[in-house]
């Protein structure tokens, strides 16, 4: 694994307008990634991960103000680059799996006709060769009768199937970058293991770099090589996968932990943790801790600007007004009412 980053983000905001105000739905965020490496990125819904993700892709609308003091993949500026230059990056270069399959596959056209396009478009290959890969990554994903498959339309397939297909289009080129926006969303547990094993041989095999998108802390243990934790848009947490579970720092980041059963630790039928609320909204002006409502821990001071510390290991940090986190203290949530 080479040192140089192939993907490097600095303090990336998503601003969206709304009727009642701008939501700041991303909030100075930033990591790197480097080629054959794989970053997840967990957090609850609505804290900003797959816009993070929209955004790395140039998927955003017009509308929307994304900006950032870096953002770039492999040389490119992907906050400069044209319309064109992101069309030759995307699928080519740059490719994602997208969460629901039945909006992202068009229903109009076969399944074959979407894998080959990719492939077809980029100019890597006769349909010849394109209608040869697509089955074999049919195969590989484990659709049976591949071959037939290709002439069946999105409708004819099940979510599970279509969840599938979307992992081998995304596959088609041979990506540097794969994100991977809850890609077995829609597949029961043994199947997410074979393909979460196939992503991981594949990402090998090619030397990809690899973003997984997941609020599935066990997806997470099993695949990244480093976590970037989400909440409200902002960063709380980063660092080694193993880092992060052996000494989580952040209030958040261990609300989360004890939210999954631990095998070998936890008690059959003993309750899991949880952690009260609901994120809060960013519309308007957005200050200080947006976990503050919800931290057993918090106090007057999380109402100010919040520093990032360091915690013990390489490159693990947190984003809290504790020097030291909270890797001993009790966790212990208090209701939103008696919480600053």
């Amino acid at each position: 694994m080479t040192d140089t980053p192939i993907l490097t983000v600095e303090n990336l905001t998503i601003d969206i307008p709304t009727d009642t105000g701008t939501l700041h739905a991303v909030r100075g965020i930033g990591f790197d990634l480097r080629p054959g490496e794989t970053l997840g990125i967990v957090g609850e819904s609505g804290s900003g991960k797959s816009l993070t993700s929209l955004a790395l892709m140039g998927l955003l609308g017009r509308s929307i103000k994304t900006r950032a003091a870096k953002m770039e993949f492999d040389g490119v500026d992907l906050l400069r680059a044209g319309a064109r230059q992101m069309r030759k990056l995307r699928g080519a270069r740059m490719s994602m799996i997208f969460q629901e399959p039945m909006t992202s596959l068009n229903p109009a056209y076969t399944i074959g006709d979407q894998l080959m396009e990719a492939m077809t478009l980029h100019g890597n290959g006769s349909m010849s060769d394109a209608r040869k890969r697509a089955i074999d990554l049919l195969q590989k994903v484990g659709i049976t009768s591949a071959e037939s498959r290709m002439s069946q339309y999105p409708h004819q397939l099940s979510g599970g199937l279509r969840q599938r297909v979307m992992i081998a289009m995304a596959l088609m080129c041979g990506p540097d970058l794969i994100i991977a926006d809850e890609p077995t969303t829609a597949l029961d547990v043994t199947i997410q293991a074979q393909i979460l094993r196939l992503l991981v041989d594949l990402q090998k095999e090619f030397g990809m770099a690899m973003i997984l998108i997941t609020h599935d802390l066990g997806v997470v243990a099993r695949v990244a090589d480093k976590v970037a934790v989400m909440y409200a848009g902002e960063l709380v947490e980063t660092g080694a996968t193993q880092e992060i579970f052996d000494t989580p720092s952040h209030p958040y980041t261990r609300g989360l932990l004890r939210c999954i059963p631990l095998p070998g630790k936890t008690a059959r039928g003993a309750e899991l943790g949880t952690i009260p609320g609901i994120v809060p909204s960013l519309v308007g002006d957005v200050s200080g801790c947006a976990f503050r409502t919800r931290c057993a821990h918090a106090r007057p001071d999380c109402r100010a600007a919040i520093p990032v510390q360091s915690a013990p290991g390489q490159g693990h940090s947190f984003r809290c007004i504790s020097p030291t986190g909270f890797a001993e203290a009790d966790d212990t949530p208090r209701t939103a009412e008696a919480t600053p």
